[in-house]
């Protein structure tokens, strides 16, 4: 399995919507960061699908190191 790249050091900060399902790019190489384009064909690594609980702006994160997927830990700080 390869290992995730960083797609950005820093969050994204995105409107989700309540009820609606996305996929957070686990890899680091898709073009619509934060989320999953299927770039990571191949690289052993998925894409995480989460229902949003409510709508609101979160910080999702950009360096794919959260222990907190898909949120931002601040991990990115340790980098």
């Amino acid at each position: 399995m390869a290992e995730p790249v960083a797609a950005q050091l820093s969050p994204y900060l995105v409107e989700l919507v309540e009820g609606r399902t996305y996929r957070w790019c686990r890899c680091g190489m898709s073009s619509r960061q934060p989320f999953c384009d299927d770039s990571h064909k191949g690289t052993g690594i998925e894409p995480l699908l989460f229902t949003a609980p409510r709508t609101e702006a979160v910080n999702l994160c950009g360096c794919k190191q959260t222990s907190d997927e898909p949120y931002c830990d601040g991990s990115h700080n340790i980098l």
